[in-house]
């Protein structure tokens, strides 16, 4: 049976002046509580009921000494750093460039863990009062979840620089080809959502056209030798991709079908 999370701690104080502190420090304002900071290195830390440490992962060990004594709960935002230093851990699952609104959180997942159950309580619930959806990582799958969410996210835009200087060869200048790629990208992803990548895939790999993909294969040479290794590793993962069965969805039950 679940629980409701239990009510948020009347003060939060964040440690991290960063692009990722001072958004969850406006959007927590918004969303009504008491906050203090973004504070930086050096600064003088107030008492406050919670602490959230928004530091690089190398600085929350030496970060969280400075910060305990302030606080009852001290949390950290790092989605890969283990909870040895900390009471509890949120990670947003999202990029952030520090220019976001106040509900820049509203609606994207939370990874959420804690060493008791009061610590986890008041992870789960900075996560609902941001508008995210809390769900559950633990110590030993941390490292797992961070990579599909660095492969999701950082290593994507490597591949859309590649596309970017591939096309800049073929004289598309790189404002025009980020604007005329794009809505290819979003409608790779809008299909990769409804269906997973096996049944979203399309293309000359897809179809077995391995002509064209060697006439891709010059271009991207001609282009930058360089890429050539990237482009391999993609076009060889892409085929064991499109040699996937497909995923095959069970037919509603009889329940199921009148609901």
């Amino acid at each position: 049976m679940s629980t409701s999370p239990a009510p948020l701690a009347t003060s939060i104080a964040i440690v991290g002046a960063g692009r990722l502190g001072g958004v969850l420090a406006a959007a927590l304002r918004h969303a009504g509580l008491e906050v203090r900071g973004p504070f930086g290195r050096g600064d003088n830390l107030p008492a406050s009921d919670v602490v959230l440490l928004c530091v690089p992962d190398a600085e929350i060990a030496t970060a969280a000494k400075t910060a305990r004594p302030q606080t009852r709960l001290l949390g950290h935002v790092s989605g890969v750093t283990p909870l040895d230093d900390v009471d509890f851990s949120i990670h947003p699952l999202q990029t952030f460039t520090g220019t976001e609104t106040a509900d820049a959180f509203h609606g994207i997942g939370a990874a959420i863990a804690g060493r008791t159950a009061e610590a986890r309580a008041t992870a789960e619930s900075i996560a609902r009062v941001l508008g995210a959806r809390p769900f559950a990582v633990d110590d030993a799958h941390r490292a797992g979840y961070h990579a599909a969410a660095s492969i999701a996210s950082n290593l994507v835009l490597a591949v859309l620089d590649a596309a970017e200087q591939v096309a800049r060869a073929a004289g598309i200048r790189p404002d025009e080809s980020r604007e005329l790629l794009a809505p290819l990208v979003g409608r790779t992803v809008d299909n990769w959502v409804r269906t997973g990548a096996r049944q979203a895939l399309t293309g000359p790999i897809a179809r077995g056209d391995e002509a064209t993909v060697h006439r891709q294969r010059n271009a991207v040479a001609a282009a930058d030798p360089a890429l050539l290794p990237l482009f391999d590793e993609l076009c060889a993962s892409t085929r064991v991709l499109a040699r996937r069965e497909p995923a095959t969805v069970a037919a509603p039950t009889s329940t199921e079908a009148r609901a």
